[in-house]
Order: structure tokens, then sequence, then C-alpha cells
């Protein structure tokens, strides 16, 4: 009885130590089996409209959440949006460290130094900047800096259709210029 003890004990004990796992390996695992985010390379994705490419995205990596209830995009390193016009020219970008659209909501959120360049000269600065497709609207709500070729304009709060016409920024502060009646 004891001999018959003494060998269970010890293979307890051997296979017990054998059993032992990295826990970064079981967590490279796990990763790599999550089947809910793909992970994209290189990345570039291009939106168009009647044949017509009309913003082309593209960034470092993109991680695909195919989550059934809120599927979203995130693209972790950066952003680059290009629009371009009917003449396939591009008319404006935008760039930011940190980008996210929600597929659903029609929701693109832009965070962590933001700027819009247009091909005129002018230029918006925010901490975030957030798409709304199907209002075809921009907007934030964050400190925003404009600046044109003849003025910088700042305030809090921002709102444009999505081609940044018709403008407007709230509570403005800055030098403006103003054409007085004659």
């Amino acid at each position: 009885m004891k001999k018959r003890l003494l060998s269970l004990l010890v293979c307890c004990l051997i296979f017990g130590w054998g059993c032992e796992n990295d826990l970064a390996e079981v967590e490279a695992l796990q990763e790599r089996m999550n089947v809910q985010v793909e992970t994209v390379k290189e990345v570039e994705i291009l939106y168009s409209d009647s044949a017509q490419v009309r913003v082309r995205v593209t960034g470092p990596t993109m991680l695909n959440n195919l989550d059934r209830t809120e599927p979203y995009q995130e693209f972790i390193d950066g952003v680059l949006v290009e629009f371009f016009d009917l003449n396939n020219q591009i008319t404006s970008t935008m760039v930011a460290r940190y980008a996210i659209r929600f597929e659903r909501r029609g929701e693109v959120i832009a965070r962590d130094s933001v700027v819009w360049e247009s091909i005129d000269g002018q230029k918006l600065e925010t901490e975030e900047l957030i798409w709304q497709e199907r209002d075809a609207e921009i907007f934030t709500r964050k400190f925003a800096r404009i600046t044109t070729p003849t003025e910088i304009i700042y305030g809090h709060g921002f709102r444009a259709n999505q081609d940044f016409s018709n403008a407007r920024i709230q509570q403005v502060e800055g030098v403006i210029s103003v054409d007085e009646p004659q």
C-alpha cells in the first residue's frame, strides 16, 4: 500500500511540474485566437460615389472588430484621409494619431492631434473631430484653431458640413478680418 501511495505521489509531482505554462505564451495564443478582431496592416480604403473615388483612408494598422452588436474599425497607429473632387484631385487632407469608425451609427471619431488642411490654405487643428456620415456633418466640442491665409481664429466648438464649407466656430477668440459696409 505504501509503495502504491508513493508511486501515485511521484506521478502527481512529475505531471504537475510538466504542465506549467508560460503566461506570456498563453496570452499571445489568446490574442491570435481572438476571431472577433482582425488586424490589418498597411490599410488603404477607398470610398466612391457613382464610380468616382471621393475619399481614400490609409493607415499602418487597423483593427476590424467584428462584434455583431457594434462592429467598428479602429486605426490605432494613426490615419491619413484624403478627399477628392470630381476630377480626382485632392481637395483636402486630414491626419490624426487615432481614429475609430462605428459602422451602425455611421460615426467616425478622430482623436489626438487632428489636423485638416485644404488646398486653398485653410487649416483646422483640434484634439477631436467627429464626422456624422448620415448627416454629412463634421464637428467638435473641443478647442479648435482655424488658420487661413489672412487670419487665425480660436474657439471652443466647431461645426461644418463634410466638405468643410459652411463652417462655424463657436465661442470665437482671435483676430478676424471684417469688411465694413461702404
